[in-house]
């Protein structure tokens, strides 16, 4: 059974000039563990199709099922458990709380859980091995390079141990070398187990992924599959 599963999904927003169709009859299907790449221009609806795999966005029309559940029925407050429990985000701007250190703003991530929370410092302690931060644990996000606050942010993404993790463009902001590390890091992630939906501009990147999904005006127009 698949984990996620879009069916003819649109997505519509209203500015002062004009209603905008983001996503256009998109159907997609994710199985469990899969590594998906989603690709195309700027403004063509890859960061919308992400944050409404995320639950961020519900569909103006359309059929959401994750797990078997249609997710269309569910109140905002099941959908933020969802969240909490099943999903990661990795953002390019990082989206860090600038007060916050770094072990903080990755408990934070917790704190949303019902979860036993005795062991949240080794959770945390855990997650930021995992991605070589824990020597910044008490440093203040403008204390941190830009490859740190995506550690972080990776950090704050997984220690949850999340099903699902969504990146959107996690590298954008960073130097080649920098982006190399950060989307290893992702994808020893996917090879240890979760699923791991990324959106980039780089076919580098892409064709790293199990499967490639290519946007243009708010439509899937291909998907293709990498060669073994």
């Amino acid at each position: 059974m698949p984990l996620i599963r879009l069916q003819n999904v649109h997505f519509n927003y209203e500015t002062p000039e004009r209603r905008v169709e983001a996503l256009r009859d998109v159907s997609l299907e994710i199985e469990p563990g899969e590594f998906l790449a989603i690709c195309g221009p700027s403004g063509c609806g890859k960061s919308t199709l992400l944050n409404l795999m995320g639950t961020l966005d519900r569909p103006t029309s359309g059929r959401y099922v994750y797990e078997g559940e249609d997710l269309n029925t569910w109140t905002t407050g099941q959908l933020a458990e969802l969240r909490a429990r099943d999903i990661g985000f990795v953002f390019q701007s990082f989206n860090l709380i600038e007060s916050l250190t770094v072990y903080d703003n990755i408990e934070l991530a917790l704190l949303y859980r019902r979860d036993d929370r005795r062991n949240l410092r080794e959770r945390v302690m855990e997650a930021m091995d995992r991605v070589g931060i824990a020597h910044r644990a008490n440093h203040l996000p403008r204390q941190l390079s830009g490859g740190q606050q995506q550690r972080c942010a990776i950090a704050r993404a997984i220690v949850g141990r999340p099903a699902v993790i969504l990146a959107d463009e996690p590298t954008g902001n960073l130097d080649s070398e920098t982006a190399a590390h950060i989307f290893g890091i992702l994808k020893a992630l996917h090879h240890d187990g979760s699923t791991l939906v990324v959106v980039t501009h780089s076919p580098s990147q892409a064709d790293q992924a199990e499967r490639v999904v290519e946007m243009l005006d708010g439509r899937i127009q291909f998907t293709r599959r990498r060669l073994s």
